[in-house]
């Protein structure tokens, strides 16, 4: 699996992992930090050693099997898009917890209610719930927290 930073090409395969228009993510690609997950070849299936991109042109693009979005705010990167496989959803995780890290901040992760593999994956690496987050198109979503500095063995892989 293969991780690199969204271009607003992504923009329809983003809107189709995340039931969207694709205008929509376009200006989320724009607006946030946004990672996707590819699968590298078609024995891929996101257990295997993963290999960061470079920031050269690729252009032969690969299947994007999720991404991530998450942005930083005083204090704390919150995570708002965590979509796709579960390989995939567990590796683009990774990427606010270690910018997280870095920074001496604290993690939230805004979770449709009725996705209940994406709260396996924040509860798995440490997540706890801490209430109810906004409404989406409708949906309720579930606020999980969590403080990699002080719970750093749950957040390495």
């Amino acid at each position: 699996m293969r991780v690199r930073d969204a271009v607003e090409e992504d923009g329809e395969v983003l809107g189709k992992l995340a039931d969207a228009p694709a205008e929509v993510m376009r200006n989320v690609v724009h607006d946030r930090t946004v990672r996707v997950a590819e699968r590298e070849d078609e024995n891929d299936d996101g257990d295997a050693a993963e290999a960061e991109s470079s920031d050269e042109a690729d252009d032969d693009r690969l299947e994007v099997v999720g991404f991530v979005g998450f942005d930083a705010m005083p204090g704390t990167v919150r995570v708002t898009y965590l979509r796709g496989s579960r390989a995939a959803r567990e590796r683009l995780l990774e990427e606010p917890l270690r910018f997280a890290r870095k920074e001496g901040m604290a993690v939230e992760a805004l979770v449709p209610e009725n996705e209940a593999e994406t709260r396996e994956v924040v509860e798995e690496v440490g997540f706890q719930r801490v209430g109810t987050g906004p409404r989406f198109e409708g949906g309720q979503t579930l606020e999980y927290r969590l403080d990699p500095s002080v719970n750093t063995d749950s957040t390495r892989r």
